[in-house]
């Protein structure tokens, strides 16, 4: 199992729609991250600029790659009005390297 990291950018004004959504994250679209061996996820917010940091431990793809399957192409339009999105209404999402680590 391997950690990732990565930012995406809510648009101003958003983090109660944001955190909202989330609390009400879809039944299907969480066991669909489960399914794909995505687990521990967290996401945070740095309000000062807006940047969404995430980090998920993951056993195959991140979830930023199960943009092929129907729950989460309608989950990034949902979410679309509220974050900056590629023409697919994909986030714009940048991976992060990590330089350090304690156990």
């Amino acid at each position: 199992m391997s950690r990732i990291a990565f930012k995406m950018k809510l648009k101003a004004g958003a983090k109660a729609e944001y955190k909202k959504r989330h609390d009400e994250i879809w039944p299907e679209l969480a066991a669909l991250l489960k399914c794909n061996g995505i687990s521990n996820y967290s996401i945070f917010l740095d309000e000062e600029t807006n940047t969404l940091f995430a980090v998920q431990h993951q056993d195959g793809a991140s979830s930023q790659d199960l943009g092929t399957t129907e729950i989460v192409r309608k989950w990034w339009a949902y979410m679309a009005d509220i974050m900056e999105t590629n023409s697919d209404n994909s986030p714009v999402s940048i991976t992060l390297e990590q330089v350090f680590h304690l156990d």
